[in-house]
């Protein structure tokens, strides 16, 4: 995306500049950006917009700070001999004390050179399951927008690109013109949870036949009371094995993948704006609107009232 290479060239590039500007002070640069692609080459991104490269990976020789831009499908990138020899320069570039950061699927890269082995990091929650399947070893904290390793830094969706800029301006330049930056730019700083724009994605790629019959029916009654005896007798097993088999296969407890599901049927509600909260909370299966006020919160970061005004549809004007 073409948001993640020029986003964080703008920020990196005005820092110290704009801000400057509106203020009548000197200009005072912080940041040389170059952008470099393996051979040099333009790049083409997913929107059409062509980005001309300033030189190839082979023109760095010294480099405090690497941004790696998102990337649109892994095993094709990782299929291109060219893109391969980027993971031997950025353990190059690591090994010599640069600082790396990915934006989005980004991570991917980074996680392919081994060097986020047993630490944290994140990406776009649309792409947790994929991640964690392929790098085991690596802690995804995919509720953050951000992931800090001291040296290693990775972020969300394409939009994280600002956040994820802002935090290495105050982290190399300070608070102050990190604030500085973010009022030029007209931009936030500080968020740091992704939790609220994620949607819950089932995992049905098992071949449990009974396990998917199961997730199916607590999709069609999710807001139905769940008894574990009644599931497992249903379906002719024990419910020490239905739990067994439905965390094997699904990651989850029944009961946490109800609740799952629970929490964004209350989405569409609070975003469709037809409902009280209190009849949400009756529609989806809960019986005291508090109790499961605090459930949403603890899932989606945010209070019904604030997920509402965040994400209602354009027709839409109720209070929760």
């Amino acid at each position: 995306m073409a948001f993640t290479i020029i986003n964080p060239l703008d920020i990196f590039a005005q820092t110290g500049r704009m801000w400057n500007h509106f203020n009548d002070c000197k200009s005072i640069p912080h940041f040389n950006v170059q952008v470099v692609t393996a051979t040099g080459e333009p790049l083409k991104c997913l929107s059409g917009v062509r980005i001309m490269a300033d030189g190839s990976i082979d023109d760095v020789k010294q480099t405090d700070l690497i941004v790696i831009s998102s990337v649109a499908d892994i095993n094709r990138t990782m299929s291109n001999p060219d893109e391969v020899k980027v993971i031997d320069w950025l353990r190059e570039r690591y090994q010599q004390g640069t600082h790396i950061a990915t934006i989005c699927s980004g991570a991917f890269v980074l996680a392919e050179t081994g060097l986020l082995d047993r630490k944290s990091a994140t990406t776009h929650w649309g792409f947790a399951e994929q991640f964690r399947k392929r790098y085991p070893q690596i802690k995804l904290k995919i509720e953050r927008i951000i992931t800090d390793e001291g040296d290693l830094f990775c972020s969300g969706g394409g939009n994280a690109a600002t956040d994820l800029s802002l935090y290495l301006v105050e982290k190399y330049c300070g608070r102050e013109v990190a604030l500085q930056t973010s009022k030029a730019m007209v931009t936030d700083i500080g968020r740091n949870s992704q939790t609220p724009y994620s949607v819950f994605q089932s995992r049905k790629d098992h071949s449990d036949e009974r396990i998917l019959a199961i997730q199916g029916w607590i999709e069609d009654n999710f807001n139905k009371d769940l008894s574990y005896n009644e599931l497992a007798m249903e379906n002719g097993m024990s419910r020490r094995t239905l739990e067994r088999r439905f965390k094997a296969a699904t990651g989850e407890t029944p009961l946490t993948y109800q609740k799952a599901i629970r929490i964004e049927a209350a989405k569409r509600y609070l975003e469709n704006g037809l409902h009280s909260f209190d009849e949400i909370t009756n529609k989806v299966g809960y019986k005291d609107s508090s109790t499961f006020r605090k459930i949403f919160r603890e899932h989606t970061g945010l209070v019904p009232t604030e997920y509402r005004k965040r994400f209602r549809l354009p027709h839409c004007n109720y209070s929760a």
